[in-house]
């Protein structure tokens, strides 16, 4: 579940060199899902972007390595998926909550025995039960 709202700017210009650009910031307070107890959690998002609008990849590769390209099909740009896509790429990776704040403690996160356990017992040999029915103890 994400949900929020978002602020965007656009300024449309055409550069020096003739190329259709479009400079964009973006914010956003959005309700994201802490990876370790699914509750929602805020989380704020800010984006600057430089878009190079071009109508194929021939002319996307030839952009400067300052503007990511956007592909304007039939003289139309819809913008609605543009700002989706650049949203979605300034969302962080994983979220979490602060430990203290986390519905789901440090304890519940682990598994299995603990280290020192582990490491108390000394490791059994997987082939002692051949050597023994072999008769070589």
């Amino acid at each position: 579940m994400q949900n929020g709202d978002a602020e965007v700017w656009l300024d449309f210009a055409i550069d020096a060199q003739g190329r259709r650009e479009i400079r964009g910031r973006l914010t956003a307070e959005l309700q994201l899902l802490c990876r370790r107890c699914l509750s929602p959690m805020p989380q704020s998002v800010e984006s600057e972007f430089l878009l190079g609008m071009v109508s194929s990849d021939a002319l996307a590769a030839s952009l400067p390595s300052t503007h990511e390209p956007v592909l304007v099909e039939d003289e139309q740009l819809n913008l609605l998926a543009m700002i989706e896509d650049e949203l979605i790429l300034s969302l962080p990776q994983v979220v979490y909550h602060d430990e203290a704040d986390c519905a789901v403690s440090r304890d519940q996160l682990s598994s299995g025995e603990s280290a020192e356990s582990v490491s108390d017992s000394p490791a059994e040999n997987p082939f002692e039960v051949l050597k023994q029915l072999k008769g070589k103890t």
